[in-house]
């Protein structure tokens, strides 16, 4: 599972903060643009633009014993607000320095996962209610201030509906659907009440997943029945296994892989790690600096980055993975 979960994690970051990996730059204005589930009335009144359903279906080839599990993975926007003790407590500020080391106001994104697992004539007609609850979390700075972290309530359903096409022959619809009650805020405001990054794993065993990219010839009319809505199903894991299907708001193969030269996550899969890496290590002192501070995870980017050696840097410069005749 470890490889599996590394490419479902892939998709679940990407494009959460990219590079130059500071709050400044353009590009992380706009955050969190890949796979939004956003809540019905904000869809409505955008005339769907921003849809507030996200729907998969693939085919799925049953057993006698077939257990399947369906998983919904999204992230929730946390805002980070940091706050400095004054004479009548504790204010909110854009930034704060303490012991040397600057905390700066921004937003971050905690993982929220729900899964339903069973047989399949059980999970194949299943309305799972989506309730997170409203709440924040306090992180002392010493005497002289704090972060206040705090995130808006969630609700919506995960719907899985099992139809039988033929003997054995079953097609899987999963439907996430994003019931939170809008506020009529601007689009900014609402990706707190967003599913963002959402997408679904499924797991099957005691049977097999269809290719919907590469379907077998017998199959390939009900393959191309299969309507999906936001997302794309690809098979993952090893070459030839059919147990597990993620279902992806970024177009993707069947069996895509994280290179192994890969040195980690830098959440901009359009781009080739060897450039960002060198982009990193070409920042000044102070772009670094604002790097290191805009947030957790751009810090652990940066360090990852500067621990690199020689050779792992060289790793990253092309790979051959086989030689074969061009078609």
């Amino acid at each position: 599972m470890d490889a599996i979960r590394r490419i479902a994690d892939a998709v679940l970051y990407e494009g959460y903060i990219l590079w130059p990996y500071r709050k400044s730059a353009m590009k992380n204005r706009q955050r969190w643009t890949f796979g939004g589930v956003y809540p019905e009335a904000y869809s409505a009144q955008r005339g769907g633009d921003d849809p507030s359903t996200m729907r998969a279906e693939c085919l799925l080839e049953a057993g006698d014993d077939t257990t399947l599990e369906v998983s919904v993975r999204f992230l929730q926007v946390v805002e980070r607000q940091v706050e400095r003790l004054g004479p009548d407590g504790l204010e909110p500020v854009e930034e704060l320095e303490v012991d040397g080391r600057r905390h700066i106001s921004w937003e971050e994104a905690t993982e929220r996962e729900l899964s339903v697992r069973g047989p399949l004539s059980v999970v194949g007609d299943q309305v799972i209610e989506i309730d997170i609850p409203a709440g924040s979390r306090r992180e002392d700075l010493g005497r002289v201030g704090a972060i206040v972290r705090s995130w808006k309530d969630l609700a919506g359903a995960l719907d899985v509906q099992a139809t039988q096409l033929a003997p054995r022959l079953f097609r899987v619809r999963v439907q996430v659907r994003n019931q939170t009650p809008w506020d009529g805020a601007g689009r900014e405001e609402t990706l707190a009440q967003t599913f963002c990054s959402a997408h679904v794993v499924m797991r099957v065993s005691d049977g097999g997943f269809v290719s919907l990219t590469d379907p077998p010839d017998r199959l390939r009319e009900a393959a191309e029945a299969c309507e999906n809505a936001g997302v794309w199903p690809v098979l993952v894991g090893d070459e030839g296994d059919r147990s597990t299907v993620l279902c992806s708001p970024i177009i993707l193969p069947d069996y895509p892989q994280v290179a192994p030269e890969s040195p980690g996550d830098l959440f901009d899969s359009a781009e080739i790690d060897q450039m960002l890496v060198l982009n990193i290590l070409a920042l000044t002192d102070e772009e670094k600096e604002e790097m290191r501070d805009s947030d957790p995870r751009a810090r652990e980017i940066l360090e990852r980055t500067e621990a690199l050696t020689a050779d792992e840097r060289m790793r990253l410069h092309g790979t051959i993975r086989d030689f074969g005749p061009a078609r």
